[in-house]
């Protein structure tokens, strides 16, 4: 056995990257905490951070390339797995067209910077244009937004939590996720100083949250009906004063056309569908203007519904015409090391969307990126560029995106499948061969995509931690073995290129292009740097710069882009619906918890919960009308699936409204996953339907999708079929 080590690093495993100290003997962790000297998280860590060891001692984990044979799996060599992975994508490639590839990749592979670097480049050099990733899941309605109103979607509003006076928080739990889009480690202490310095937080929500209990206040809300909010306190903070733009004085475009829009929506037209009363609504609206600063946040619940974009329109507009954004206090926009923001202006790819839209639904892709709820329909329309081979890396679309089920049936459908990742989880379980990724302690990475959005200038790079198995490869070297290999099977001058372009980029590596982006970023750091400061190097706070941003790009912000106001027809339709419910009818939200990441740590045995905790919360008197009971079990149904849970009753729930937690679901035959089949849950994933989303950027619309609920083994009601509405 080694001798025993300290290294400092970070988790990584959600946005938040808290710092942590591992003392580990090489090959595994002997303990993992908080660092207090991490410039950010400040010795923080949440229980997901045990998952790290975990992750090292699970027998369930991949440490061999595996082929398919029948029902079972058999280990086979690197070089052979590369070369059955390669002959595979070849052949698809040579008979159907290079877009009869898909490749998707997940949350975990946007955690490490060298993966997000190769992925692009071996999409484009294989030269498929169906490219999915786990953005279009839930971050694309910002993405666009940020697009539309500053025209870069890469420049992403953080709320400026550690120095405002007022937080209004909607569908957003950063208590528990650390934020979202948001990297502020304890991101609960850091809500709950707001209050000890005098501040205000509202949050505004259809579940008493975790964050609610830290609020002064918290405001149910019917799911899908943010944008009515939003423009209700709008038509009150247009209507009783002037614009106040701040720091962007001169760069706003389209405060008429705000004007007219949000006069349309008086407090009183909304509030009963919104289910908060006017009065409530117009003084929500008064403090929110008064508060010097102030900034409103919202993330998965106004980002995963059917006006996703629209709602992350209306927030940025609520906090530019209050003067609360690029100010301290409220809206602003970090300066990372690698500024992301500044490169796409650089490049001229500050994005685009709709010029590549799916061809078997019609959904807008994002530059160039095509949306996941499509990619069932992708695998089973006919026609040139239906995808007949698929790649995931980190990925498990089975559970993670609606249409589970449908989409476990293309699966079973393809013509040939790989996957690099950990598990044979729930979607790699179809795969033909599966190739083993490194778990992140084993892995080289820096934030890249974290610190993009983070509450604090900060900068760190993590070497390897634990020594990995010799034969392992890094996700990046993996995509280009199999390029290579892909191309000695492709044959002729399509397959030389192939083969040249990977020896190129291996030649290079990742870090020589990392080394050089933070060169030539706005803080003139290196790799060498990062590696003489373990810690983490604090880079100050946030400041102002979205005006001379703007002023350097000759652009404007606005404050009412034409596509958004477009998307005020559904609004309209959705809000005249006198029907809003069929008889017994309710509207399902997505909840996380603290112990939980998704789908991808559900086998880890420190995190494993001690009872079912994939429980449907309902309010009391939404589960007596039907017959629930607390720890009961209820049918679940929609019209994309039925899927049975254990009943908690709470009066956290606002009545009308029931959530099921995301990231469950493990009781898949095939699957490896020891620990977790034994806590299978449902998933929510089977009674959201696919074709349910926000027009606008084609992003799955997970919250307020209606569905029924009964007691187990009860009579089915005599009551019309649910319909999806907003889609």
């Amino acid at each position: 056995m080694d001798e025993p080590r300290r290294t400092f690093s970070y988790c990584g495993l959600c946005d938040a990257c808290c710092g942590v100290v591992v003392d580990h003997d090489g090959a595994r962790v002997r303990s993992i905490r908080g660092d207090p000297d991490d410039p950010l998280s400040r010795g923080h860590v949440c229980p997901k951070v045990v998952a790290h060891a975990d992750l090292q001692e699970d027998p369930d984990r991949l440490r061999r390339p595996l082929r398919r044979r029948g029902n079972d799996w058999e280990e086979i060599s690197w070089a052979d797995a590369l070369d059955e992975v390669g002959a595979g994508l070849a052949r698809v490639t040579r008979e159907c067209g290079s877009d009869a590839v898909g490749v998707v990749f997940g949350n975990p592979a946007g955690h490490h910077a060298a993966t997000l670097l190769a992925l692009p480049f071996f999409a484009s050099v294989l030269g498929t244009h169906n490219v999915f990733s786990a953005n279009s899941t839930d971050a694309w309605p910002r993405m666009l937004a940020s697009l539309l109103v500053y025209g870069n979607q890469a420049l992403l509003p953080v709320p400026d939590i550690d120095r405002t006076r007022f937080l209004l928080v909607l569908g957003a739990n950063p208590a528990v996720s650390n934020g979202s889009l948001l990297t502020a480690p304890d991101c609960g202490r850091r809500i709950a100083d707001i209050r000890r310095r005098g501040g205000r937080v509202v949050v505004v929500d259809p579940r008493r949250t975790e964050t609610a209990a830290l609020a002064d206040r918290h405001l149910f809300i019917r799911p899908e009906t943010d944008v009515l909010l939003l423009l209700a306190l709008l038509h009150v903070v247009l209507g009783e004063g002037p614009v106040c733009p701040g720091a962007l004085a001169g760069l706003l475009d389209g405060e008429e056309e705000l004007r007219a829009i949000a006069q349309a929506y008086p407090p009183e037209r909304v509030a009963a569908l919104v289910g908060i009363e006017a009065a409530t609504i117009a003084g929500l609206a008064r403090e929110f203007r008064g508060a010097s600063p102030a900034v409103c946040y919202g993330r998965m619940g106004t980002t995963t519904q059917s006006f996703g974009t629209s709602a992350s329109w209306l927030i940025d507009a609520l906090n530019l015409v209050t003067g609360n954004t690029d100010r301290e206090g409220g809206a602003m926009f970090a300066r990372p090391v690698v500024d992301l923001a500044g490169l796409a202006e650089r490049l001229g790819r500050r994005g685009s969307s709709g010029r590549r839209p799916s061809r078997a639904t019609g959904l807008p892709d994002l530059d160039g990126e095509q949306p996941l709820a499509a990619l069932a329909a992708e695998m089973e329309t006919p026609g040139p560029g239906r995808i007949r081979a698929l790649l995931t890396v980190a990925a498990n679309p089975v559970l993670s995106r609606p249409g589970g089920t449908r989409l476990d049936h293309a699966l079973a459908g393809l013509d040939f499948m790989a996957a690099i990742d950990l598990y044979v989880n729930e979607t790699t379980r179809h795969a033909h061969v599966i190739l083993p990724a490194l778990a992140p302690l084993e892995c080289d990475r820096l934030p890249v995509l974290e610190y993009a959005y983070a509450v604090r200038h900060a900068a760190r790079h993590a070497p390897p931690v634990l020594r990995a198995d010799p034969q392992a490869r890094e996700d990046w070297r993996i995509l280009l073995d199999i390029l290579s290999a892909a191309g000695r099977r492709r044959g002729g001058l399509r397959g030389a290129a192939w083969r040249a372009s990977a020896a190129a980029a291996c030649a290079i590596g990742p870090n020589r292009v990392l080394d050089l982006l933070l060169r030539t970023g706005p803080h003139r750091l290196s790799l060498a740097k990062l590696d003489a400061a373990p810690h983490g190097l604090d880079l100050g706070p946030l400041q102002p710069r979205l005006a001379a941003h703007l002023k350097e790009a000759g652009r404007r912000a606005q404050l009412a882009p034409e596509p958004c106001r477009r998307d005020l027809e559904r609004v309209e339709r959705f809000l005249a619906d006198d029907v809003r419910r069929a008889a017994g009818e309710l509207r399902l939200v997505s909840r996380r918890t603290m112990r939980g990441m998704n789908t991808w740590l559900a086998n880890c045995r420190r995190l494993a919960p001690a009872r079912d905790s994939c429980t449907l919360q309902i309010h009391p008197l939404d589960a007596k009308a039907r017959g629930l009971t607390d720890e009961g079990r209820a049918e679940v149904s929609s019209e994309a699936g039925t899927i049975e849970v254990a009943v908690e009753l709470t009066d956290g729930m606002m009545p009308g409204t029931v959530s099921l937690p995301f990231g469950w679901g493990h009781g898949r035959h095939g699957a490896r996953a020891g620990l977790a089949s034994r806590h299978p849950g449902a998933s929510i994933n089977d009674v959201i339907a696919d074709d349910r989303v926000d027009t606008l950027s084609g992003t799955s619309a997970f919250e307020g999708a209606p569905v029924r609920v009964r007691p187990v083994g009860a009579a089915a009601p005599a009551v019309p079929p649910v319909k999806g509405r907003c889609s």
